[in-house]
């Protein structure tokens, strides 16, 4: 059973950012009751889960509504009854067999066009729930890790970001408050430096209530310092600017 192949201990992680199950957590709190080391982790770790926490909702998209409405729209609908010229030589019986069928087509086919706008939609939000899901998972991992430390440190044009890592899962999280805003074609790239190399490690997400929402970054080493520099729109693959932010790691 997975909840016995795990050490209570490496729990304290994931209960800060809520990622256990119901068994897990219920096991941890009656451990929590009596650890004072993992309450102190607990309590370490709360206002960095906090700020990881930043709401990702699978809504369906903005735009379902048009492409469902549009893709009526643009289906065959009824068309203009028979004169009524036509519909006393022919009887009120024989009007009606031409348009239903194409009463019924039309309702039909618009039916089509709707559900396949909508199973489009579904792949696509199952897809971003799965992407979610994987990325949770990660950061609980490095919460949850036996090495996970926290580093913290100000920025040179204000705003302060903070680091999660674990040089065991080769990973860290990333998350900022009050950076200044960038123009539309400007964005906030982190980086992984080393002696000589700067790594890619991606792009700052648009800042929600003057935070951003974590970023998880792979590949860390002892040997790195966590970067910031100001890039155009969509990133480099090398800085171009001056760091505004050169973080120090934890050993």
């Amino acid at each position: 059973m997975r909840l016995f192949s795990r050490r209570v201990h490496e729990l304290a992680g994931g209960y800060a950012l809520d990622a256990l199950d119901d068994a897990e957590r219920e096991r941890f709190e009656r451990h929590l009751a009596r650890c004072s080391s993992c309450a102190e982790d607990v309590r370490r770790m709360t206002s960095t889960a906090t700020a990881l926490a930043v709401a990702v909702a699978a809504e369906p998209p903005p735009g379902l509504k048009a492409r469902v409405l549009a893709a009526a729209a643009a289906t065959p609908q009824l068309p203009p009854l028979p004169a009524a010229a036509a519909r006393r030589r022919h009887g009120r019986r024989v009007a009606r067999s031409h348009w239903l069928p194409r009463l019924a087509l039309g309702v039909a086919a618009a039916g089509v066009a709707a559900a396949v706008a909508l199973a489009v939609v579904t792949v696509s939000t199952q897809d971003r729930l799965d992407r979610v899901q994987a990325q949770n998972q990660a950061i609980a991992a490095v919460l949850a890790a036996p090495d996970a430390q926290i580093a913290s440190a100000a920025s040179s044009v204000g705003g302060r970001a903070t680091v999660v890592l674990s040089y065991a899962e080769q990973k860290m999280i990333f998350t900022s408050t009050g950076l200044p805003a960038l123009p539309n074609n400007k964005v906030y790239e982190l980086w992984l430096l080393s002696t000589g190399s700067a790594r890619a490690a991606g792009l700052l997400p648009e800042p929600t209530d003057g935070k951003t929402a974590p970023v998880l970054a792979a590949g860390l080493t002892s040997a790195d310092k966590v970067g910031v520099t100001v890039e155009p729109a969509g990133g480099t693959s090398a800085p171009t600017t001056t760091p505004i932010l050169v973080m120090t790691l934890p050993d």
